[in-house]
């Protein structure tokens, strides 16, 4: 019964990460949502402790590739297209450097 909410927890999961990566887009939304809730109905009835870890792992990975992974885009023009980053996406910039640096021994 432990898997129950475990399996719970990541359907949820995965619903508010999907509004929060398809924001404003109807579309995606709908067919996010309708393959998110036609894969946890395929798989409602499976009884297998091992295969229910196994499942729910792939859809944590699911979540995980959707929150890091996806970017919307919107076109502007006929050959221009505006990036939409979310700010968790955003990351520092880390300089290049041809050669590292040696450490110093103290």
């Amino acid at each position: 019964m432990a898997s129950r909410g475990r399996v719970l927890k990541l359907f949820k999961l995965l619903h508010r990460t999907r509004q929060e990566v398809f924001k404003n887009d109807t579309r995606a939304l709908e067919a996010a949502r309708q393959k998110i809730n036609e894969e946890f109905k395929n798989n409602q009835n499976e009884t297998s402790e091992e295969k229910i870890n196994e499942l729910l792992k792939i859809a944590s990975d699911v979540e995980v590739i959707l929150r890091t992974s996806v970017i919307q885009a919107v076109h502007t023009d006929s050959d221009k297209i505006l990036l939409i980053p979310r700010k968790d996406l955003l990351q520092d910039n880390t300089p290049y450097l041809d050669k590292p640096t040696k450490k110093r021994e103290s």
